[in-house]
């Protein structure tokens, strides 16, 4: 189990914990994730990047979107209350070097786990640019902390509320193009189709680019091959040779395609357990219903 020490509400949908996990705050690296679940018996498993982690606290940092059942019986657990299961750090960490200019593109909760690839990438002498991309200036995640660490930060917003209105891709376009400032290396950390886009945008220009996958995954030790993608055609899984990978490599239509292969069953479980419906969830329904049985 793992205690919730502190819980803010980013946004509409967007949650920050800081959770007690002493051992894994020692071991975990940039680019490394936890799995979790919210029942202990018989739950979804999910996998949360690691944010951050203080290891004076013995804590780790998961911000997490509402985007099914799982995720939104999460964002009900209060401070004080135990995640039932929480495992980690799994996955390989992103390799850190000094590799010059290197440009991290960020969108939406994909900027939770861009922090401390950046941290990393200072900490072993890069000049970092950061291009972050929101729909709106609301959800921009982490805006002082990842402007605090970049060299230079390119703010990209849907609606023109906040930097400039566009696409990552368009600055992402400017900087390769550029003979002084064109970047040795591109990460690129967020939805699959904006992940995508970054890599056809680099690639003709010769720029490695890399990209972190988050797949469907079950035990997050290879056994079950839930997570498997296919990288310059051979089969890898995200668990264990990820979640990141040359992103010129991805086979971009297969992921897409399985990313949303259980849509039907997410809606359907979000459904059940009355998250759209603005009633009781089925969790407190039954709970009423004992309470009533035992009167």
């Amino acid at each position: 189990m793992a205690k919730i020490l502190f819980k803010k509400q980013m946004s509409s949908a967007v949650y920050m914990f800081r959770v007690e996990a002493p051992l894994i705050a020692q071991e975990r690296k940039a680019g490394q994730f936890i799995i979790l679940q919210t029942n202990k018996d018989n739950g979804e498993r999910v996998p949360l990047t690691i944010a951050d982690a203080d290891t004076t606290e013995g804590s780790i940092t998961l911000i997490f979107q509402t985007v099914g059942k799982t995720t939104t019986e999460l964002s009900k657990f209060e401070v004080g209350d135990d995640i039932p299961v929480l495992v980690g750090p799994l996955g390989s960490p992103t390799h850190i070097e000094n590799f010059g200019h290197v440009v991290c593109v960020c969108g939406g909760v994909g900027i939770a786990p861009m922090h401390p690839i950046v941290q990393a990438l200072k900490a072993a002498g890069n000049k970092v640019t950061i291009i972050m991309g929101a729909r709106n200036e609301s959800l921009f995640l982490m805006k002082d902390e990842m402007t605090a660490l970049a060299d230079n930060i390119i703010f990209m917003t849907d609606d023109g509320s906040y930097g400039r209105k566009g696409l990552v891709t368009e600055p992402l376009k400017e900087l390769c193009e550029d003979t002084k400032g064109k970047p040795d290396m591109v990460i690129a950390i967020g939805p699959p189709i904006m992940m995508k886009f970054c890599a056809l945008t680099t690639k003709p220009y010769g720029v490695k680019t890399v990209v972190s996958l988050n797949s469907i995954m079950v035990d997050g030790t290879g056994m079950c091959g839930g997570c498997r993608v296919t990288i310059g055609g051979k089969t890898k899984f995200v668990c264990v040779d990820g979640p990141e990978f040359d992103g010129h490599e991805v086979d971009w239509n297969n992921m897409l395609q399985r990313m949303g292969a259980f849509k039907p069953q997410e809606q359907e479980a979000l459904h059940r357990f009355g998250a759209n419906d603005g009633h009781k969830c089925n969790i407190d329904k039954m709970a009423d219903a004992k309470a009533k049985e035992s009167k």
